[in-house]
């Protein structure tokens, strides 16, 4: 119930919200998934159940699989001893194996810790009595991104039906157009699209609202306007031969490359950017097959094309993931870190101006002292580096032509919802998720004047004759299985992972240290012999005097409760260090330390 350090300790009586915190991957997630619950069901070879209980709170489980930027990783209480578990790796390995066979939301089963957007605690909500159906009621959706498909998907859920108006030719917006093929296999995207389409949700695409039918007609035609465009649009840099031909915002590359579209891409490429966006625009372009390209392929002569990823972070400040990074080398993307693009150079052709390259300046620094984006140039250092094609990949922001003249999101009139990037920023695709499904419920509440909200029961229950798999602390994470770079380039829409076999899964899921268990201690039949300190691995136990705890409030609490005399005595854990490997509860002469696994389960109730 503390925190080891120097000096004195802290106490925290534990709540509920503590027992919920322990479970740190599902605590990280958005949408509250209990990856600890999957990756547990994997290890165990349970893994129609590890499906499941993926799925339970999120209708894309199959396409996070693949793309998510994994919250629930970087939370993950493994990494703080080696590196987190792949969480995100093993919730595809289910899904590619069984998430197809489970259609029928009758199908769909609770796990151990449940959060209200499990389908099956919403299925039962709706099966009773007491809910109210707004019946009749239609929902105009604008965009078809991860917002947009989550919020279709749970309002056909709560009996609300809705018209989604995408722009592009195909649904999924920006997992379509901005997610390479290479990335995200596309008949996985149209696998979950129809599933929602079956629900009896209605996809309009090719429509632009703002241009092929007005906003306030759809205020006017529909009970509702859910907005989740998405951050669709390119940031531009107002920058001396900006207008210059060959200058191109990276998500219209990404765009024009998805839907197969031409794009005048040269030999001698630059993007500017540090990201992952910027990435994805890199390798895309290093796939990016013109016809000369398609007959080298014929004749089986490699591409020559040079692609230079320039930005203004070091290689340890840059917010690309290390995977990225890593792979994209691998490729043959060039990295220049620390410069910032001064102009663009460019060659006038006939009244035109053609970019011939990019003048860059030396970056001093990116971030400030207070790690705020504040970049510091050496005016004087400048390089120049040639090219026929320049990417930007330095930002996205949203295309709010769709509304009307007057209209805003940050006071949206009645009626009008916002979900996603639009409403928040441009997040993670789970945020994204996440967003889509509040709007759902916000719709619900607008419409009919109630509000669902949840329910939840709590329990620990002792785990008799506990055990974990042999040498479990001691495994390092699995890496990824990948294709060659040398596969990978030469099919644009090869997957650059192929994921893990059924053994390489169990094994990397049994790594997982199972954060829903929690070793309890009974004070009543404590005798403070010191053997659960003396046998702990980690080091996560200390026994102190009360002397030794930094007084507060909690504290003062405790003591008023029990009556604690000067001589008591505390045992601290350190739960950050804690294995979940049992030593103590196995030491304990008087069964004063058990294993108990938490679990909690959220239904929804009508607050009126």
């Amino acid at each position: 119930m503390g925190a080891l350090g120097s000096g004195a300790f802290s106490v925290q009586i534990p709540d509920e919200e503590y027992w919920r915190k322990q479970i740190k991957c599902q605590y990280a997630c958005p949408v509250r998934t209990d990856a600890r619950g999957y990756v547990r069901a994997i290890a165990e070879g349970e893994y129609e159940k590890a499906c499941l209980i993926a799925r339970g709170p999120n209708p894309l489980a199959s396409l996070c699989g693949r793309v998510c930027g994994a919250p629930c990783e970087a939370a993950c209480r493994r990494g703080s001893i080696d590196q987190p578990i792949a969480i995100r790796a093993l919730k595809r390995f289910v899904a590619d194996q069984f998430d197809r066979r489970f259609r029928r939301l009758d199908e769909y089963q609770p796990g151990a810790c449940d959060g209200v957007e499990e389908m099956v605690q919403l299925a039962r909500f709706l099966a009773s009595r007491s809910y109210l159906r707004p019946e009749g009621a239609r929902i105009a959706i604008i965009g078809s991104g991860p917002a947009g498909l989550a919020a279709a998907h749970d309002l056909a859920l709560l009996g609300i039906g809705s018209v989604v108006f995408e722009m592009e030719p195909k649904p999924a917006g920006m997992l379509y157009t901005g997610v390479p093929a290479y990335r995200l296999p596309r008949d996985l995207i149209d696998a979950e699209v129809d599933l929602i389409r079956a629900l009896g949700v209605e996809f309009r695409c090719g429509v632009k609202v703002g241009r092929d039918v007005g906003f306030e007609e759809l205020r006017r035609e529909f009970h509702a306007v859910v907005v989740a465009v998405g951050a669709k649009r390119a940031r531009m840099l107002s920058l001396a031969g900006a207008d210059a031909e060959g200058i191109f915002g990276g998500v219209d590359f990404l765009r024009a490359m998805a839907l197969g579209e031409s794009v005048p891409i040269g030999q001698r490429v630059i993007v500017i950017g540090g990201g992952n966006v910027a990435y994805d625009v890199s390798r895309s372009a290093l796939r990016f097959q013109t016809d000369s390209d398609v007959s080298r392929v014929a004749l089986r002569q490699p591409a020559v094309r040079e692609v230079r990823l320039v930005c203004l972070e070091s290689r340890e400040e840059m917010p690309a993931d290390e995977v990225e990074i890593v792979e994209g080398e691998e490729e043959g993307v060039r990295r220049l870190n620390r410069l910032g693009p001064k102009e663009f150079l460019f060659r006038e052709e006939s009244g035109r101006k053609v970019v011939r390259g990019v003048r860059f300046r030396r970056v001093l620094r990116a971030f400030d002292e207070n790690r705020r984006f504040s970049p510091l140039y050496d005016e004087n250092d400048v390089v120049d580096l040639e090219a026929d094609t320049v990417l930007l990949s330095v930002g996205q922001m949203p295309d709010l032509s769709v509304l009307s003249e007057g209209v805003t999101l940050q006071a949206p009139p009645e009626g009008v919802f916002a979900a996603g990037d639009v409403a928040h920023g441009a997040r993670l695709m789970i945020d994204a998720i996440a967003s889509g499904k509040q709007a759902a419920r916000d719709v619900y509440r607008y419409l009919t004047g109630c509000e669902v909200r949840p329910e939840e029961t709590q329990l620990h229950l002792e785990i008799e004759d506990y055990r974990r798999e042999a040498g479990y602390e001691g495994r390092a994470r699995l890496p990824i299985p990948a294709a060659s770079p040398r596969e990978r380039l030469a099919d644009p829409r090869r997957l650059v992972e192929t994921g893990y076999t059924e053994v390489q899964a169990v094994s990397e899921a049994g790594r997982c240290l199972d954060c829903g268990v929690n070793t309890i201690f009974d004070g009543e039949k404590c005798i403070l012999c010191g053997g659960c300190v003396d046998v702990c691995p980690t080091l996560c136990l200390k026994l102190a005097g009360l002397e030794q705890l930094a007084p507060g409030e909690e504290l003062g609490r405790l003591i008023e409760l029990y009556g604690a005399e000067p001589e008591w005595s505390a045992i601290l854990k350190d739960e950050e260090r804690c294995i979940r490997c049992a030593l103590c509860a196995q030491r304990c002469p008087t069964h004063a330390i058990t294993m108990e696994r938490f679990q909690f389960s959220q239904e929804w109730t009508y607050a009126g």
